[in-house]
């Protein structure tokens, strides 16, 4: 794997919400090309920024712990909620493990 859009190739079996599946494809779109950083920290900071772009909100947001973008709004009563617990402790965790770091949780702050 060379490119950090090749990590969202695969797409997980679970989601916390129902704009999740959403996000990960855009995101998988917008770093089609990408090159992947040598070093977690950068990847995961660039997932960071790109996911806050995409949705307005950063992961690290205790209050709400999950926001509503329009776009991924398909139907259905919770569509376009994208869950941030579920990108900082199931998303994110999966595309640094594919990436090829693997070791301590990552562990994103909640900022109050």
């Amino acid at each position: 794997m060379t490119h950090l859009g090749d990590l969202f190739i695969d797409e997980p079996t679970t989601w916390g919400s129902r704009g999740d599946p959403w996000l990960w494809r855009e995101l998988g779109d917008r770093f089609a090309g990408v090159e992947l950083p040598a070093r977690r920290g950068s990847l995961a900071a660039a997932i960071r920024r790109a996911a806050a772009d995409a949705i307005g909100a950063p992961l690290t947001s205790p209050n709400p712990d999950s926001v509503f973008v329009e776009r991924f709004a398909h139907g259905g009563m919770s569509s376009g909620m994208v869950s941030l617990a579920w990108w900082r402790d199931t998303g994110l965790p999966v595309l640094l493990e594919r990436a090829g770091f693997s070791g301590d949780a990552v562990r994103l702050r909640v900022t109050h």
